[in-house]
């Protein structure tokens, strides 16, 4: 892990990058927010309250979200990591546009995580140009 840490910490990063210890405890905000809002979501499609067709993009989010730090740290490839986190912005707001119309509370509650995750590909597109 430390060699892990060694090469992040070794990457170029702009300026307004956050120091790392801020990552930690924004996530664990967040995936809270995640587990209530995206079980939510997956309870009622399994209830057959929502159609399957609105949960595709919440299980792709999760995908691209989980995916990404093998993708970074593991691979340490920033061009997957870059679209890898396109791919979880773009499932975001798809999922987002798709639940609007059943539960406008999960939209609105999933707020900060969309503004994260414009925060993490501005911050993960400038650290891939920036290493290239």
């Amino acid at each position: 892990m430390d060699e892990t840490i060694t090469w992040y910490q070794s990457l170029i990063k702009p300026f307004w990058a956050p120091p790392s210890w801020v990552f930690g405890p924004a996530w664990t905000f967040l995936y809270i927010i995640i587990a209530g809002t995206f079980g939510t979501v997956f309870y009622k499609v399994a209830t057959k309250k929502l159609p399957l067709i609105v949960a595709l993009p919440f299980a792709l989010n999760l995908i691209f979200n989980f995916a990404f730090s093998p993708i970074q740290f593991g691979l340490r490839n920033n061009i997957l990591a870059s679209l890898d986190i396109l791919l979880t912005l773009g499932t975001l707001i798809w999922a987002l546009l798709a639940i609007w119309p059943h539960a406008r509370w999960i939209t609105y509650a999933n707020v900060p995580y969309l503004l994260w995750v414009c925060f993490a590909t501005c911050l993960q597109l400038t650290v891939t140009y920036l290493n290239r």
